[in-house]
């Protein structure tokens, strides 16, 4: 028997999933959590050999969870609406045996959990096709300036810690602008991040 938590914030999706996975005759759904803190204090409670979770949950994102419980023996799954790069890559760093998009046919999930069980991982097919697809545009002097920008560093902050001048981390911010066909720094962090940029 395959036992597994559950964490989705919306409480009928919760239901409904815990309901459609206890129909397989090899699952069993032991626990069922709202947000990110309650999931990891049933991983360590129940001992599941899956823990499927979505990844905007308050306190504590599925993703923030998925880090913790890197070393865990319990398979984690991610089920989400949301085909991000940045979230899958950020994802697979936490070793996660699957990233799937909550619009996939409802038997692709127990499908999906037998083949993770097996040892084998399983990611929606467009965002491989979106993570392996596009590359920062940023040269690497660019990528430092964005960070410090994302880090709320102002422009003469980011010319001291790189020793630049004022002028040269304006025309810097101006480019990283043009790049991400953006107008302002709030927005070029918010597509670089979205993008799954930020290493």
């Amino acid at each position: 028997m395959i036992r597994i938590v559950l964490a989705e914030d919306q409480r009928l999706l919760l239901g409904a999933l815990g309901s459609l996975l206890d129909l397989e005759d090899d699952m069993q759904v032991v626990g069922k959590a709202r947000d990110g803190e309650e999931v990891l204090a049933l991983v360590k409670e129940q001992k599941p050999d899956i823990c499927i979770m979505d990844i905007e949950m308050p306190h504590k994102s599925g993703l923030d969870a998925a880090e913790e419980l890197k070393d865990d023996a319990c398979k984690v799954i991610i089920l989400t609406t949301f085909a991000r790069p940045g979230y899958f890559e950020r994802a697979r760093n936490a070793g996660v045996g699957g990233y799937l998009l909550k619009d996939s046919p409802s038997e692709d999930l127990s499908n999906s959990i037998r083949a993770i069980m097996d040892g084998r991982r399983v990611y929606a097919p467009e965002l491989v096709d979106m993570a392996y697809g596009e590359e920062s545009p940023l040269t690497d002097r660019e990528e430092q300036v964005i960070k410090l920008m994302a880090d709320g560093k102002n422009t003469k902050e980011i010319a001291s810690q790189l020793f630049l001048t004022n002028g040269t981390v304006r025309n810097y911010i101006s480019v990283i602008l043009d790049k991400l066909e953006v107008t302002n720094r709030i927005e070029a962090i918010s597509r670089f991040k979205e993008k799954g940029w930020f290493k």
